[in-house]
């Protein structure tokens, strides 16, 4: 079988910040690595929960909505992937530094948080999502399209 792409990304290198992962035709997969490979702790799986719910949300209710194609987490618990439609580069990083801020500064109910709107509704922790997104931030302040290169 061939290797998918994301695996011949070498984790030792990797830190914290986003990547361009692929792109597909007019589709491009961002790696949002919020935490360092193979280095625990891991996100916790409440926290990154209710980070996807927020951040998928806010996504789909920006002034980019139609570019949305997808936002979740990554199995290793170390970040998310974002995917985007017909969006330069520059905007993207831009979205998901606007993003970030509109979670670290949240108070309110959970989108989706209720047994019928969701698959796993109890496990969610609105605090550690704002405290995930407060300490993302500094490492993603600066980031620009020149920095979505993965470490070589």
């Amino acid at each position: 079988m061939d290797k998918i792409a994301s695996f011949c990304i070498d984790h030792d290198k990797l830190v914290p910040g986003i990547y361009l992962s692929r792109i597909d035709g007019d589709v491009k997969t961002y790696d949002i690595r919020m935490r360092r490979p193979n280095t625990p702790p891991y996100l916790e799986n409440a926290a990154l929960h209710t980070l996807e719910h927020l951040f998928a949300t806010f996504a789909r209710n920006s002034e980019w909505k139609d570019h949305v194609i997808y936002f979740g987490p990554m199995g290793c618990r170390t970040g998310c992937y974002f995917l985007l439609k017909d969006m330069e580069e520059a905007d993207a990083v831009r979205l998901i530094r606007s993003i970030f801020r509109q979670i670290a500064e949240y108070e309110g109910e959970i989108p989706g948080a209720t047994a019928k709107e969701c698959g796993n509704y109890l496990e969610h922790d609105l605090a550690g999502a704002r405290k995930e997104a407060q300490d993302f931030l500094p490492i993603i302040e600066d980031w620009d399209e020149r920095n979505l290169v993965y470490p070589a």
